[in-house]
């Protein structure tokens, strides 16, 4: 799939949150999706924006030459910033109201870690751009996320993300939750790349969702804290967890559909789109097979019957499946999937977009080589 392809996806995807978000109407347009029996309205609008931020920081960020993409990334950087904006203004009818549900809602903390991770991603037109006002406002509502005590799991790293972003505005972070998060994820490594879910495994795409993608951000941002040991075995563990990733992508873009929150749809490969944004495709690929790999997930998750009449996601893999939506999940949720677009903050004469596919597979036909621990040695 080419870069005009991702770019389309994209647009279908977001376009219309964002243009009912820049008018502060998000509440107003879009009805929310949820279980039944569960009440997400009070987090999901929040929820929306910190996914779709996270995921489409790059393409704002980045250096475009096509003079109609390049307007387009210029609209959607406005639209983002009052999006934002509107999310924090208690004068806004799109206004999240922290005041009253922070730490009540504990949902919060997870979305400002990702709304934090996607301004990180784009320094210059979201950390940078981002009014005094509207700064202060974020920051305080960050500070005040400190009272939200972290479940044992993945949830560990967003505590700590949100101090990445508090320390890159202010200097200052605390750094109990960031050294925490950092070292207790590392002691539930499992191995091969893969890390718990706490104590336990679990066979689900939470080191995708979060976990990788997380400890990139804070390996980046804190890498006197992590120390140069800890910040290679991020990055080891990475390039093996991003193979998996690859291998685990059908020619038809179809995927085992296993353990929770599959409706994040080709969210699922935030670790794999994450490590091509950052040219760390791993060595056995080209960025040609990644592109590939990830645009036929993008295709399959995101077809005409994945969408509402309105705009919005269904909940659902492939269509309409309320069945697969957990209780925490609701239409906003639905919006990690805009991360598996990160590739497009490199530049259009990237080789991500300009190399053609190795066709190494292994159900070609064609010799490749064979896989293995990344520990192990190959004799």
């Amino acid at each position: 799939m080419e870069r005009a392809q991702y770019l389309s996806y994209l647009v279908k995807t977001v376009l219309p949150v964002l243009e009912a978000a820049g008018k502060e109407e998000l509440i107003a347009t879009f009805p929310i999706e949820e279980r039944e029996g569960t009440n997400r309205t009070g987090c999901s609008y929040f929820e929306w924006i910190g996914r779709l931020v996270c995921g489409i920081a790059p393409w704002l960020e980045a250096k475009i030459s096509d003079p109609e993409e390049e307007q387009l990334r210029k609209t959607c950087t406005d639209l983002t910033l009052r999006a934002i904006q509107a999310q924090f203004d208690p004068a806004s009818p799109d206004y999240a109201g922290f005041d009253e549900k922070i730490p009540a809602q504990p949902q919060f903390l997870v979305d400002l870690a990702f709304l934090a991770q996607g301004i990180l991603r784009a320094p210059k037109v979201l950390k940078d751009a981002i009014d005094a006002e509207t700064r202060s406002r974020i920051l305080d509502v960050l500070v005040c996320s400190r009272k939200i005590q972290p479940y044992p799991c993945n949830w560990i790293l967003f505590s700590a993300v949100v101090e990445a972003l508090i320390q890159a505005w202010t200097g200052n972070y605390a750094e109990k939750p960031a050294r925490y998060g950092l070292t207790q994820m590392d002691a539930w490594y499992k191995g091969d790349g893969i890390y718990g879910d706490g104590p336990e495994l679990a066979v689900d795409y939470y080191n995708s969702y979060v976990i990788h993608p997380m400890l990139q951000t804070l390996a980046d941002h804190f890498p006197a804290l992590c120390g140069p040991e800890l910040v290679s075995r991020i990055r080891v563990r990475s390039l093996r967890y991003a193979l998996i990733q690859y291998k685990m992508i059908a020619s038809d873009g179809t995927f085992p559909a296993t353990g929770r929150s599959i409706t994040y749809r080709c969210g699922a490969f935030h670790h794999l789109a994450d490590c091509a944004l950052r040219h760390q495709c791993p060595e056995e690929t080209t960025p040609g097979d990644v592109r590939e790999a990830l645009g036929s997930v993008i295709q399959r998750t995101l077809t005409p019957e994945d969408f509402r009449p309105d705009g919005a996601l269904w909940i659902g893999l492939s269509g309409h499946q309320p069945g697969l939506g957990e209780d925490y999940i609701s239409t906003g949720s639905l919006y990690l999937c805009v991360t598996a677009f990160l590739p497009l903050g490199l530049a259009p004469a990237d080789p991500f977009w300009m190399e053609a596919p190795s066709g190494a597979d292994p159900w070609s036909g064609r010799d490749c080589l064979r896989d293995h621990a990344y520990h192990e040695s190959i004799e």
